[in-house]
């Protein structure tokens, strides 16, 4: 088993990368942790409130920095980069796609060049990529999950340009033997997560009475991937996986997204039962353009890094809307009352 002393985490104050940091810490007490962000809207620091100072301190910088990169990796004396740093979220890709290919390809290949400069090819060091499930495009219905080693057809810019990040990854390790692994993984949620994704915004839109718009019929099949099944995960890569693999995470739970929503909804009806039928604020609006229909990882690759996921879709789903609701008593949706956007 490979035990880090110093990582890095890029992104470390996302919501995944957030929640790493914490469960690294739990479960190596001798670790440290620096955790480099830009802090751009998605990120927030005080998701790293009362994180050991002596044991972890949050740098604000751009992965595109690559300099900036490579000093952390020689003074820090790094041994492990977890890259977490990425735009994500497909609409904003839709609307403008210049910031997507700006830090998700390269900002990768600038912490490619520093892990290269840096390391040379020494197998006692890790560079750690996270990708997803988005990277092999659209699965027909009954078709098999998509497996390590199948053709990437990203549909999105988003999807294309963290299949290019993935290429990158796989191409400095072929030429310049950089120690890298990958893993794919399905939809993350938790509490905590920013509220532009899936399952904030159905919370807050149906529990303020604003509405859940969805998009289309809603029959979009996605996987469900409880936040810290994910960290534990990558945890799992960076200590018993080796370089030059690339492995999926799933949970092996598709569910459609007008099932979800109405899962939610239901719950909703018990703990605010004065709002209930929720349902009703369930409206279809039309469809994004490119939308795929469905996604699904083959998730055997894990069984070799002795991970699988122990939270259920169900407890999931009901810790997430009972944090989302903590967190926003009043049943704001954002700032000004503004309707929630499309799922």
């Amino acid at each position: 088993m490979r035990r880090p002393a110093s990582v890095l985490v890029t992104g470390g104050a996302g919501f995944i990368g957030a929640v790493f940091v914490r469960r690294l810490l739990d479960a190596f007490p001798d670790v440290a942790v620096v955790t480099l962000d830009a802090l751009t809207y998605a990120a927030d620091p005080r998701r790293l409130d009362g994180v050991d100072p002596a044991r972890h301190r949050l740098v604000h910088g751009d992965v595109r920095d690559g300099a900036l990169v490579a000093s952390l990796l020689a003074d820090d004396r790094i041994d492990t980069v977890v890259h977490f740093a990425a735009e994500t979220h497909v609409d904003r890709s839709i609307a403008g796609p210049d910031p997507f290919l700006a830090t998700n390809v390269l900002g990768t290949a600038a912490v490619l060049e520093a892990c290269r400069a840096v390391w040379g090819p020494d197998p006692g060091k890790r560079l750690h990529h996270v990708s997803t499930d988005e990277v092999y495009g659209d699965l027909r219905p009954g078709a098999p999950a998509a497996r390590v080693g199948d053709a990437y057809r990203p549909s999105s810019p988003y999807a294309a340009s963290k299949a290019a990040a993935d290429h990158l990854v796989r191409a400095w390790a072929r030429t310049w033997a950089v120690p890298a692994s990958i893993h794919a993984c399905a939809n993350t949620y938790g509490p905590g997560q920013h509220r532009e994704k899936l399952v904030p915004t159905v919370v807050l839109g149906l529990a303020s009475g604003q509405g859940a718009p969805v998009y289309g019929d809603g029959r979009q099949i996605r996987d469900w991937l409880y936040v810290d099944d994910h960290a534990d995960g990558v945890i799992a890569a960076i200590t018993r996986g080796e370089a030059g693999r690339t492995w999926h995470l799933t949970a092996d739970c598709p569910r459609e997204n007008l099932g979800l929503v109405g899962q939610i909804a239901a719950i909703l009806d018990r703990l605010r039962p004065a709002g209930a039928p929720h349902a009703r604020g369930i409206r279809h609006v039309e469809d994004r353009p490119g939308h795929d229909r469905r996604y699904a990882l083959d998730g055997a690759s894990a069984s070799e890094l002795g991970w699988s996921p122990s939270v259920d879709l169900e407890t999931g789903i009901l810790r997430t809307v009972r944090a989302v609701l903590a967190d926003d008593p009043t049943g704001r949706v954002a700032a000004g009352g503004a309707p929630a956007d499309p799922v």
